[in-house]
């Protein structure tokens, strides 16, 4: 039996559910965290029926003191942390002339200054046990530009450094950061666009593999990182996108 601990963010649906699934798959005792309760109890009990174990615990990443609580909350619970996963995120599709800055702000507030709050706080936990690994979930479009996306872009281009530059320092106490990079993934975020046939149409013609991915898919890749993965394997980004950042 493992009797390693992780904390996913964003845990409530689409990829976040799905990564914190498939790592509870590995008896890894799993702390959910979001903003809204009703998706994560949801993920939870399919957790728990399928024979894991995982506990909710409601967090605001954008704030400190959430942030301390929800890790204060996994070390009480089960003692230790093994395995930070960054997935919570938010997006917006807005031309830069059109775009305001409550708006940047807010993508920049979960997206870059979550995952810094987050990181810090399982940074000095794995500094004090001189192991543990973080998984950032960046995005495609944080390796290309898109249209309309300016601000999103941006900040999981941040993801993208910032996992380069943690993964140097942490490699000195024995901890590992990664990222990944999804591409399109059929959730319910995207279930509007994959009803309409000629915006898929647009979509699939810049993907050589000509379909969207399955949350498994990354899940899969998550976990590995998160479990399986060679120490030495640390400060990469992994784009897993059906090709489109190759092209």
């Amino acid at each position: 039996m493992s009797n390693r601990v992780a904390v996913v963010t964003g845990a409530g649906k689409g990829l976040g559910e799905a990564i914190a699934r498939e790592i509870a798959a590995s008896q890894v005792s799993v702390v959910l965290a979001g903003r809204a309760l009703e998706p994560l109890e949801r993920t939870r009990e399919r957790i728990v029926s399928a024979g894991g174990t995982a506990i909710v615990k409601r967090t605001d990443v954008t704030d400190a003191q959430s942030v301390a609580e929800l890790f204060d909350t996994a070390e009480a619970e089960f003692g230790r942390l093994d395995v930070l996963v960054n997935n919570a995120g938010v997006t917006a599709h807005v031309n830069l002339d059109d775009l305001d800055e409550s708006e940047f702000d807010r993508i920049f507030a979960t997206n870059v200054r979550g995952m810094f709050l987050c990181s810090r706080e399982a940074g000095r936990r794995f500094a004090a046990a001189g192991s543990g690994r973080a998984i950032n979930v960046a995005s495609v479009f944080g390796l290309l530009g898109r249209p309309g996306f300016s601000a999103y872009c941006a900040s999981k281009g941040a993801v993208v450094n910032f996992t380069r530059s943690v993964a140097a320092e942490w490699a000195k106490f024995g901890a590992q950061m990664n990222a990944v990079a999804p591409g399109y993934f059929a959730t319910d975020i995207n279930a509007e666009l994959r009803e309409d046939d000629a915006a898929m149409a647009k979509v699939l013609r810049r993907i050589p593999a000509y379909r969207m991915g399955t949350p498994d898919e990354l899940a899969n890749i998550v976990a590995y990182l998160a479990l399986q993965a060679p120490d030495f394997l640390t400060g990469q980004t992994i784009a897993v996108d059906g090709g489109e950042s190759s092209v």
